[in-house]
């Protein structure tokens, strides 16, 4: 069985990437090389996802927009709007409705194997790991391994 992916923003926004620094060209290919070789995961995502490429002014906007038309979207079920209060009660994720909580949320509460971001602030980040575990423990939710495109790559792995 493949494992479930859930797709958050980043991902198709830095597939569409158009600055040239360094680290955005990293990114970038990062993200394509994962994004092109990805047979042996389930991508998924959301409605906040596809609200946040549409409200978004950047290079390629549709472009991303055209990479998750056809992924699976997620339930945005009952409980979620429970586990984003949750998570912003205990300062685990800034308050913002359609922001980190719902992504985090949403991978949790549908057993995502992995949430696959560039945002290393409030998502990708080993130091929040921790609490992030201890959270979702105590709401009885599923701990989805929060990873960037470079971590998941195969030849990496």
């Amino acid at each position: 069985m493949r494992k479930r992916v859930y797709i958050e923003t980043s991902i198709p926004s830095f597939y569409c990437e158009t600055r040239e620094e360094p680290d955005m060209v990293a990114r970038r290919e990062w993200t394509r090389a994962w994004w092109d070789t990805r047979l042996s995961y389930e991508p998924v995502t959301s409605d906040a996802v596809r609200y946040e490429l549409e409200r978004g002014d950047f290079p390629g906007k549709e472009d991303a927009l055209a990479m998750i038309a056809d992924l699976l979207c997620l339930e945005l079920a009952e409980e979620i709007e429970e586990i984003i209060e949750a998570y912003t009660a205990h300062k685990l994720m800034p308050v913002d409705p359609l922001g980190d909580a719902l992504h985090l949320a949403l991978a949790s509460f549908h057993r995502c194997d992995y949430l696959l971001t560039w945002n290393c602030r409030n998502l990708a980040n080993p130091n929040k790991f921790g609490h992030i575990r201890i959270m979702n423990g105590m709401l009885g939710l599923f701990v989805p391994e929060l990873v960037t495109p470079y971590q998941l790559l195969e030849e990496f792995r």
